[in-house]
């Protein structure tokens, strides 16, 4: 019991930090509602699943390539950057009446988010490093029982900290007056543009080692 504790505060831990993937969650739940933040963590969590299959089934090596890191650097620089400008030039859509808010499907939430996560280069980092010590555990005595069992804990914490964001997001939106909202979206628009130029720079290093 005291090790699927554990493992249920590591998908915590993994979802609780501010990265690029949960700010745009916030941004979703504070533009398009709670239905929609939590797709977006949804598709997150598809991926997550990816990674860990990938992982578990000796694929790492591919995923850790330089090449691929080095793209994936790159890919995240462009769509954080694009996805944060994007937000700031639509702040005028954000609003408390229900009139004037614009119609997204819950399906491009949910591919946004699994995009979102998949280009990601921290998640990637993580599943390499985390998932990868979870299955060398105990010197590799887990059963596959085990790995599955402890794997879906993680998930369920992950997955526990997006529905609590997606309700906070939302929420927001109903409580708080649309300049006060704009200037929340505003200041998640520019984390999203702040971590696509660390990625920037990231991939930019990764080409320079590639050139050597």
């Amino acid at each position: 019991m005291n090790s699927l504790i554990t493992y249920f505060l590591l998908g915590v831990s993994l979802a609780a930090p501010i990265g690029p993937v949960k700010a745009t969650l916030l941004n979703t739940g504070i533009k398009n509602g709670f239905y929609h933040a939590w797709f977006f963590g949804l598709g997150a969590i598809v991926t997550d699943i990816l990674y860990m299959l990938m992982v578990y089934f000796g694929v790492a090596q591919f995923i850790d390539s330089p090449y691929l890191k080095t793209f994936l650097w790159s890919f995240g620089f462009f769509v954080l950057i694009y996805t944060g400008i994007e937000n700031i030039m639509t702040l005028h859509t954000i609003s408390t009446d229900p009139k004037f808010r614009k119609v997204v499907r819950l399906r491009h939430s949910i591919l946004a988010g699994f995009l979102m996560a998949l280009m990601n280069p921290l998640t990637i980092l993580f599943w390499l490093g985390i998932y990868g010590s979870i299955l060398i555990g105990q010197d590799g005595n887990l059963s596959g029982y085990q790995v599955i069992l402890y794997s879906l804990t993680i998930l369920i914490g992950i997955a526990l900290v997006d529905i609590i964001m997606s309700f906070l997001s939302s929420s927001t939106r109903k409580i708080l007056s649309t300049p006060l909202l704009k200037t929340i979206s505003l200041v998640s628009s520019l984390s999203m543009i702040g971590f696509g130029i660390y990625f920037g720079i990231q991939a930019y290093h990764s080409l320079l080692n590639l050139i050597k």
